[in-house]
């Protein structure tokens, strides 16, 4: 999350708490269900992405509920050298030197691959709710999952060499797909504008890895999601 963003969330749920104390809820739905706006973020890939979250739950007791997450995301980055296995990056630099040497490459020729790509996220498990607030609810939850990643290189057609590249790395369609599991944690707030309706905003923080055999590390991901909420199926507060 963006640190402006983050300061206006923690402002809203300063003043909405300091103004309701210990005004605990007393009516909460069977189910709910959200869909809204999400931003993925991958920053040892440079790569920003942005999409749809899903999500739906049951809430099994007032303080926990079990629920799917479904996301996709679209986004465009440069793949560089760098990013690459050790290997990679020594194959990469020998071919580079060598080509540089019999004029077929420029000095200071520097290796750069666009790339767009798509990632789907998938995930179950419990969410552990604090009601002590009538207008908000704090949430926290375990993040685990499977991530299917779809990376579609774009060698620019002037560049030889980055073209075969790509068909290397990524065979005659120059796309790459890979299905990993994903673990981490995740949190937010839900604002209760009724007892039907509300906004949710959350961050989920995951650790996986990717494409082993290019890339030269795992990967970091953070997902900012934010959009209404809807509560049905009767009240279970006892």
């Amino acid at each position: 999350m963006r640190p402006k963003t983050l300061s206006v969330v923690i402002l809203l749920f300063i003043v909405l708490t300091s103004l309701t104390a210990f005004s605990q809820q007393d009516y909460v739905n069977r189910f709910d269900a959200y869909a809204g706006y999400g931003y993925f973020a991958t920053p040892s890939l440079s790569l920003n992405q942005n999409g749809f979250n899903g999500e739906f739950g049951w809430n099994a007791k007032t303080w926990v509920a079990l629920g799917f997450d479904f996301s996709v995301f679209t986004g465009d980055n440069t793949i560089t050298p760098s990013m690459l296995t050790p290997v990679l990056q020594q194959t990469l630099a020998g071919e580079i030197a060598l080509l540089q040497s019999v004029g077929e490459l420029p000095p200071g020729y520097q290796l750069r691959m666009p790339t767009s790509s798509t990632t789907y996220t998938y995930s179950a498990g419990p969410q552990f709710n604090i009601r002590h607030f009538k207008p908000v609810t704090i949430f926290v939850r375990p993040a685990l999952g499977s991530l299917h990643e779809v990376a579609s290189l774009h060698p620019a057609s002037n560049d030889p060499f980055a073209q075969q590249v790509a068909l290397t790395l990524a065979g005659p369609n120059m796309q790459k797909t890979d299905t990993v599991t994903f673990y981490g944690v995740g949190g937010g707030l839900d604002f209760n504008l009724s007892k039907h309706f509300g906004v949710r905003t959350a961050v989920d923080y995951v650790h996986y890895n990717m494409f082993t055999n290019v890339l030269g590390s795992s990967q970091n991901s953070i997902r900012f999601s934010v959009g209404p909420t809807f509560r049905f199926g009767g009240n279970i507060v006892k």
